[in-house]
């Protein structure tokens, strides 16, 4: 039986999954998000066109791939319209490509609105939440008060949005807040219709069958490691399991059924909101890295923290992931820098570790290697045998580090500006 591959993030989000996802798609007959929701912003570019996605699979612009948005993902029926105008805008129809799962929860008005709510009553201890409506979802999800999906096919899917929307409302009340709006619910209320549009299925048996039947399929996280309810820098996390583990509580396939597990990262790290990083960069070369890479996130528009690449954060995600493979992202970045430094271990209470401790707290101090640049434009290359051997050097430091190969160098945001490495040589996709 085929099994399952895992594409996922390592570090705290925006890595570039969405563009490997859509570079590797023609290997794969099946493509399935399994967590997370409308926080999620993958970035695919090709033809000179930059398209983002909230929801859908990265596979969907692939004519012959199936998409599927598994059970643990959540919903917003207005966000998810938005996204299908678009892509219909484009000549593409998603119904023919992309099948939902009935047993993925849905995020109401009143989500949002708590969520927002909860985020302005912390203060400066705030999250940094996307302001979605994902945690307080999520939350629900957890408390058995959720509305999923296939709900909405139901006689008494109205009792159920109503005695939910009823419950928010009391909780809005207590943070002084005002409940959802005739015009708000109506919107959401109306793009149901677009869901129905769709086939619901059970995605579980339906992924497990297609295995069956030896078709491959590619299971896609969103976030990163580093931000997952379980093992992310908590508080400041996501609400869900954005590592392998959560592939198999989010589509229903068994432990047994994963196979490879492809790990993305960048070059350098960012992080988006509030929340610990030791590697950040308060001075012009952090700067310089957001402004060459373009460090705004595709959801919220917010100017992403820059820094260093991470290692001991690194290898943390590699081991609980099981990572066999690495995809390295924007490294065209970093083309321009005399010296770069990599975190290869840490200072905390004056001791020096390459673990990661309990809390990533302000006196957590990075130990850093520093490396002589490539000072090449990364973009102009189309195969990878002239590569510059300074970049070799960086690609195999890491290697090295980690103990998990190196198969992807991205050098672009264009899906061709993409080179597959092995152990002797660097090609061209």
């Amino acid at each position: 039986m085929k099994k399952v591959d895992v594409l996922l993030g390592l570090q705290w989000g925006d890595e570039g999954k969405g563009k490997i996802v859509d570079v590797l798609t023609p290997k794969y007959d099946v493509i399935a998000r399994f967590q997370g929701g409308p926080n999620a912003g993958h970035t695919l570019e090709f033809e000179g066109i930059k398209h983002v996605l909230h929801t859908i699979p990265s596979g969907i612009f692939r004519e012959n791939a199936i998409n599927v948005v598994g059970n643990g993902v959540v919903i917003d029926p207005i966000i998810f319209k938005k996204e299908i105008d678009k892509l219909e805008e484009r000549g593409i129809d998603a119904t023919k490509r992309l099948k939902i799962s009935k047993k993925a929860h849905l995020i109401l008005p009143s989500h949002r609105l708590l969520d927002a709510a909860s985020e302005a009553a912390k203060g400066v201890a705030k999250i940094g939440s996307t302001l979605k409506g994902i945690g307080p979802t999520y939350m629900d999800k957890t408390g058995r008060n959720g509305i999923r999906v296939g709900d909405i096919l139901t006689p008494d899917f109205k009792t159920r949005y109503n005695f939910l929307k009823e419950k928010h409302e009391q909780m809005l009340g207590h943070y002084g807040a005002d409940g959802v709006d005739a015009e708000m619910e109506l919107q959401w209320l109306d793009s149901l219709n677009t869901l129905k549009r769709f086939e619901l299925i059970d995605s579980e048996p339906f992924l497990n069958d297609q295995l069956k039947a030896g078709k491959s399929i590619l299971a896609e996280g969103a976030q990163g490691s580093l931000l997952d309810i379980d093992f992310g820098s908590y508080p400041f996390v996501t609400s869900s399991n954005t590592v392998c583990a959560g592939a198999c509580t989010g589509l229903g396939v068994a432990p047994n059924r994963i196979g490879n597990v492809i790990g993305i990262f960048k070059a350098y790290c960012t992080r988006v909101g509030s929340g610990p990083f030791p590697t950040e960069l308060f001075d012009d070369i952090g700067e310089k890295l957001c402004e060459i890479g373009h460090e705004y996130g595709s959801t919220t528009g917010r100017k992403r923290r820059c820094g260093w690449l991470d290692i001991p954060a690194l290898n943390y995600a590699i081991m609980i992931n099981g990572v066999t493979e690495l995809n390295m992202m924007k490294t065209d970045v970093l083309d321009t820098f005399d010296t770069i430094k990599v975190c290869t271990a840490y200072k905390v209470n004056g001791e020096i570790t390459d673990k990661m401790p309990f809390d990533l707290n302000e006196t957590v101090e990075p130990v850093y290697t520093e490396m002589k640049g490539w000072k090449t434009d990364l973009t102009k290359f189309n195969n990878g045998d002239e590569l510059p051997s300074e970049l070799k050097t960086y690609i195999q430091f890491i290697e090295e580090q980690t103990g998990v190969p190196v198969s992807v160098v991205s050098v672009g945001p264009d899906r061709e500006q993409t080179l597959i490495q092995d152990v002797t040589s660097v090609e061209s996709i």
